[in-house]
């Protein structure tokens, strides 16, 4: 099968923990953690993106995650959609499962024809959330690990953020996103540390990030802030918000303002080398 071009290998889901206890609790943790390949073939090595689908931390949306996917695979981008615990399951799990996914592509990246330095992260909304989350909290992973997934670097080289959840602040934070993670009463140490915005320094990968203005849902200060703390801390950034538009839109084809999004976001990726 080809779509823009680019033959696309089987698609199939992998356990992201293999060998590890099924104690999947609830209808919206079953099959996870996982990770589904979209992989394409392109006579050399291709760049990778995995998707994080929102949902405020209890659900994942479909429509933010192999609607992408395919749009990705369509510039050439082997496309991963990470399939993360959620309520119950609250921090740090949702962040150990996307470190995985990152680990796992890159140790699988020979046998699955991708460039190791080229490995991208996107996500919607909560799952922009987890994205912002694993790009501020990485590693550069266990050396003396018996795993050789975990010797990987957790990093992202980018990530797009569309929506997204970044700050637990009273004032801007999503509240439904806050609980689902962290409980009713977190420590306020654990607030600030997942307040993505106050984690960014000179070494957060390039970041593509879009917002509507009068999102109703998820505030657009959350993009504000973070594109700010890219630019006090000179991280290459680009920022799009759209007047008007609902929450949860995904890909947008069908709306008269943001569907533009991803044209402007692969010439974003264009530029880094990843399309």
């Amino acid at each position: 099968m080809k779509i823009g071009g680019f033959t696309l290998s089987i698609i199939k889901t992998i356990e992201l923990w293999p060998g590890a206890s099924k104690d999947s609790i609830g209808e919206h943790n079953q099959g996870c953690p996982s990770l589904t390949l979209y992989p394409v073939s392109k006579g050399g090595l291709s760049s990778a993106v995995i998707v994080f689908p929102g949902g405020g931390y209890g659900t994942r949306a479909p429509h933010e995650g192999e609607p992408i996917a395919k749009w990705l695979n369509g510039l050439g981008i082997s496309a991963f959609v990470l399939n993360y615990r959620v309520a119950p399951y609250e921090h740090p799990v949702p962040l150990q499962d996307a470190q995985r996914a990152i680990r796992t592509v890159r140790h699988h990246a020979e046998e699955w024809q991708i460039d190791p330095n080229r490995i991208g992260i996107l996500g919607f909304s909560a799952g922009g959330h987890l994205a912002s989350t694993t790009g501020t909290h990485f590693d550069a992973g266990d050396r003396e690990s018996v795993d050789p997934i975990e010797r990987q670097s957790s990093r992202p080289d980018v990530m797009v953020l569309c929506y997204p959840v970044i700050t637990f602040s009273r004032e801007y934070g999503h509240e439904g996103s806050k609980i689902n993670l962290l409980g009713k009463t977190p420590d306020e140490k654990l607030v600030s540390l997942l307040s993505n915005d106050q984690q960014v320094t000179a070494h957060t990968p390039p970041t593509f990030l879009w917002h509507t203005a009068d999102d109703a849902a998820v505030a657009v200060e959350n993009s504000l802030l973070f594109a700010g703390a890219l630019s006090r801390h000179k991280v290459p950034f680009d920022l799009h918000v759209f007047e008007s538009g609902r929450h949860g839109i995904g890909i947008a084809d069908d709306h008269q303002e943001a569907y533009i999004w991803p044209e402007i976001c692969a010439n974003w990726l264009k530029k880094q080398q990843f399309a």
